[in-house]
């Protein structure tokens, strides 16, 4: 059984035996996989520590087939999620990371783009300014990686262009927006003016530049974080348990 390398962020870490633990792991070359440590509890053991929710590592583990754990063999830490005491808005964001990834990802599916922007996430987080256009950027390419991207470009309904207007809404169920001429009242939708359906688009698209630099009004982090709750709430199937302890300024 030949042994498969690559580098992963640790996700989730449960105690398995006296000395052991499973590890659920997103890997930039394999995607999401549980693994078995052997010796995984020892303060001294194979993996001398590096086992840590969030830790980023370089990884070798053996390849189980018919529904078995694989088994991880070394791991050897590149960098700690460790945020400082006092900011627990960082390290919240951190957990929420890992809901999310836990949560929509497959396995053996791997998406460097969203492993890297994971990690420039996390990196990020020791600077709390403009939290909500980092975790924003974030959970759109999860969505986009996932197949769960909504549209911000035409309108659900009509099919228009929401260039022109003032205020559309979105609508969850039909994961799009809906310019002011398809909105009924019948319809659970979110209000979005057209200035925060721009920057929407912007955080979204593949190749975006410069959008660490944006700065939102309050309004539009109000309405960003209202779409996003809502998308992502969505594709759940319900609200993420660690999004509540986030503070967005």
């Amino acid at each position: 059984m030949a042994a498969e390398k690559g580098v992963a962020l640790i996700l989730r870490v449960t105690d398995f035996s006296e000395t052991s633990r499973i590890v659920v792991m997103f890997s930039r070359e394999h995607g999401r996989f549980s693994a078995l440590a052997k010796g995984g509890r020892r303060l001294k053991g194979p993996f001398e520590s590096s086992l840590d929710l969030l830790a980023t590592c370089d990884i070798v583990f053996l390849k189980k087939g018919s529904g078995g754990l694989d088994l991880l063999t070394e791991a050897r830490l590149v960098k700690r999620f460790r945020p400082e005491a006092n900011q627990l808005n960082a390290l919240y964001a951190g957990y929420y990371v890992a809901e999310l990834l836990l949560a929509l990802t497959e396995d053996y599916d791997p998406h460097a783009e969203l492993f890297d922007e994971a990690q420039a996430l996390l990196e990020s987080l020791s600077d709390s300014q403009n939290l909500a256009i980092k975790i924003t950027r974030f959970e759109l390419v999860l969505l986009r990686e996932s197949g769960q991207l909504p549209d911000f470009e035409t309108c659900m309904g009509c099919g228009a262009s929401l260039e022109e207007g003032r205020l559309f809404g979105f609508w969850p169920g039909q994961g799009g927006m809906i310019c002011p001429a398809c909105q009924r009242e019948d319809y659970s939708q979110i209000p979005v003016h057209a200035g925060t359906a721009q920057l929407l688009r912007r955080l979204a698209a593949e190749q975006a530049m410069g959008w660490q630099r944006l700065v939102p009004s309050p309004q539009q982090v109000k309405e960003i974080r209202s779409v996003m709750l809502a998308a992502v709430s969505h594709v759940l199937g319900k609200r993420p348990n660690t999004l509540k302890l986030l503070r967005f300024q």
